[in-house]
């Protein structure tokens, strides 16, 4: 590009002083005849031309712009119909966000919680399964809402929004959050590799800082191709759970009467245990982060318009995929429930996952029943790294301004994992590490309020929100979650700690 600036004088004779774009200037002498002196005219360089599908609007209620995208690598980067473009085209645009987020719901904490659940209660618990997903999906839209409104994720809503000494503070516990979930996955990958290969859980656990590799074979540069292949994974365990229903072929009726929430459930000390570490194991810390950051891969016009239909069909898919976890979850304590407290061969206590294939074999074959579980095993621990990847990223970019490629992110966060699971495995064995994963869960538990009440003051804020602010409804229900959320996770920490 070349930038002109003009300079005449009152006299026959001026010149042109050309100044190119790297700076250098040339001077050429022009003969012309003019009558009068013309002013002096300078042509500023033209301004950028900013796509419609980037243009921010800024709310006075947050303390500076937005200083970087959130996950700036693959930010607007998958494209979108326009606003008045085909509903189905637009839908087809926003789907699979909702699967990535689904994974934390169906992780090998979640099987820990709901197969111990079915095995010593029956379908009794099937209602708080169904509870948590709802207050999930709540929970969910509230994330989703505040990305879509607000340009930041959760994470950097709260740099913005706190004093150095919180933000630094909630960094902390959303990382020991993170921890916990590798932990979880750790874990339940290792048990996964017992099954399937015969490698010891200790070997298994050493193995798994190996799918770093997985990470770095498909990174975040495609989000598209991530979304196809968690979505398959969790088609994948969705499809061995309904198998596995189909062959055990649980008391329909007994399943629809555990729908219905029970006093008792309350009333109960170990039902009331058990529903906590349920409620506490299915909604994640981490996945409210990640929500608010991904659905700004989406090119949408970043106007109020634009707004809409990314919340409307960003909702959408959100609720459908959620509805899937859902599914996953009352399956496995479904099967927990028919094959092990009302089967045959009745065992209340399944100890650890990797001895609950055995109680399915009466009714699979004990190959069948090893080789089924094993894969949907494997499939949840996979898609839960790549989750806890992305997880970690928007966490640390976002209150600290941190960036660091994806495979060292995963690198530090399992190293973290690593070394106490490996120990536990190898010292304690089977028990231990079973143990090991439902002490995950409790921290999750413990770390879940530090997202919940951020998320829902930020959304509260008309001078954050302005027109999507939460209506009244929203903020009653909310807080009333908020609350309850708070006592039961308390309460559940306090019962751990003197239990053990």
């Amino acid at each position: 590009m070349t930038i002109a600036s003009f300079e005449l004088n009152s006299s026959l004779k001026g010149h042109v002083v050309i100044v190119t774009a790297n700076g250098h200037s040339k001077k050429q002498d022009l003969n012309i005849e003019i009558e009068k002196p013309t002013l002096i005219f300078h042509a500023p360089p033209p301004l950028p031309l900013v796509p419609a599908s980037v243009v921010t609007l800024c709310l006075p209620g947050w303390h500076q712009q937005n200083e970087s995208a959130s996950l700036a690598e693959v930010n607007s980067s998958v494209s979108v119909p326009s606003v008045d473009g085909k509903w189905y085209k637009k839908f087809f645009a926003f789907a699979g966000l909702g699967f990535l987020v689904s994974v934390a719901y169906m992780d090998p904490g979640n099987w820990a919680t709901d197969l111990a659940g079915g095995a010593a209660f029956g379908y009794t618990l099937l209602s708080v399964v169904m509870i948590s997903n709802f207050t999930a999906i709540f929970l969910q839209y509230l994330a989703l809402k505040l990305g879509v409104v607000a340009n930041r994720d959760l994470a950097q809503a709260c740099r913005d929004a706190y004093p150095n000494w919180v933000v630094y503070s909630l960094w902390i516990v959303m990382e020991i959050a993170i921890a916990a979930t590798d932990l979880a996955e750790v874990i339940g990958t290792a048990v996964a590799m017992n099954l399937l290969f015969g490698i010891p859980l200790w070997a298994g656990v050493l193995i798994t800082a190996m799918d770093t590799l997985f990470i770095l074979m498909f990174g975040t540069k495609s989000f598209r191709s991530l979304e196809v292949i968690v979505f398959l994974l969790s088609l994948l365990i969705a499809g061995i759970f309904a198998y596995e229903l189909a062959v055990v072929k649980p008391d329909w009726l007994k399943v629809a009467v555990g729908l219905v929430p029970r006093v008792e459930i309350v009333t109960h000390p170990d039902l009331l245990f058990n529903a906590i570490g349920i409620l506490g194991a299915t909604i994640m810390p981490h996945s409210l982060y990640l929500h608010s950051s991904i659905i700004q891969t989406r090119a949408y016009p970043r106007t109020k318009r634009g707004q809409e239909m990314a919340l409307r069909y960003g909702s959408w898919d959100s609720c459908i995929s959620l509805m899937l976890a859902y599914v996953v979850n009352m399956s496995i304590l479904i099967l927990a429930a028919a094959a092990f407290h009302f089967g045959p061969k009745a065992n209340t206590n399944v100890a650890t996952i990797s001895q609950a294939y055995k109680l399915l074999s009466p009714a699979l074959g004990k190959e069948a029943a090893r080789i089924l579980f094993g894969v949907a095993l494997l499939a949840c621990g996979q898609n839960s790294t790549i989750i806890g990847t992305l997880a970690g990223q928007v966490v640390m970019e976002g209150f600290l301004q941190l960036h660091l490629k994806p495979w060292v992110r995963r690198l530090l966060t399992r190293s973290i994992a690593i070394i106490p699971a490996a120990l536990v495995a190898a010292l304690g064995g089977d028990t231990a590490a079973g143990r090991l994963l439902v002490l995950s869960q409790v921290i999750l538990s413990f770390t879940l309020v530090f997202a919940v009440v951020p998320l829902i003051q930020f959304t509260s804020s008309r001078a954050k929100m302005g027109s999507f602010v939460n209506g009244w409804p929203t903020c009653i229900v909310a807080t009333f979650i908020g609350i309850i959320l708070s006592g039961l996770n308390i309460y559940l920490v306090v019962e751990s700690i003197h239990f053990h």
